[in-house]
């Protein structure tokens, strides 16, 4: 884990550290922005499909089973859409001066590093039962999925409307 969290801190700085030094065109950027769009579409998207599973089997709705197989096609999805994210993100001309992009850029950050502290709990899950349900976990696997179920949603939630915003001025 320590190795993909210093990666994902690495990759998020050289995009930080890149999008001060690139100033592109009005063209290069609206494409780039459109890009960027689609990237947060697949990414985004996929995490709430996987969360959505998550809080069905949570009260009961789903097998765990089919939680597994969504999470191991949705992940390619997720981190890959994030990497675009950050990719595109160097040419957005972000106004890092701003505090409210400086708290967006704080929040991917996070949901990345949050990403990487859910695989451990993951290959637990895979390895239980097909049938297991959340109440078989122990109070810690819960109290862990949760709350990085909160943090993912917070991150996301907050980094998209900060994203937005931004964008308007």
């Amino acid at each position: 884990m320590v190795a993909l969290s210093t990666g994902a801190v690495l990759a998020w700085l050289l995009s930080v550290t890149f999008s001060a030094l690139v100033n592109v065109g009005d063209d290069v950027h609206n494409v780039d922005l459109a890009v960027h769009d689609l990237f947060l579409v697949v990414a985004f998207g996929a995490i709430i499909l996987v969360d959505w599973h998550g809080f069905l089997w949570l009260i009961g709705r789903r097998k765990l089973g089919e939680i597994i197989r969504l999470d191991a096609a949705a992940t390619p999805l997720i981190w890959g859409g994030l990497a675009g994210l950050l990719a595109t993100g160097v040419f957005l001309s972000p106004h890092l001066d701003n505090p409210m992009t400086e708290f967006k850029l704080g929040a991917v950050l996070v949901l990345s590093l949050n990403g990487i502290m859910l695989i451990p709990l993951m290959r637990r899950l895979a390895r239980l039962p097909a049938e297991a349900r959340f109440t078989d976990l122990t109070r810690g696997q819960r109290l862990h999925m949760v709350a990085c179920l909160a943090v993912s949603q917070l991150c996301w939630w907050t980094a998209i409307i900060i994203g937005f915003i931004n964008a308007e001025s």
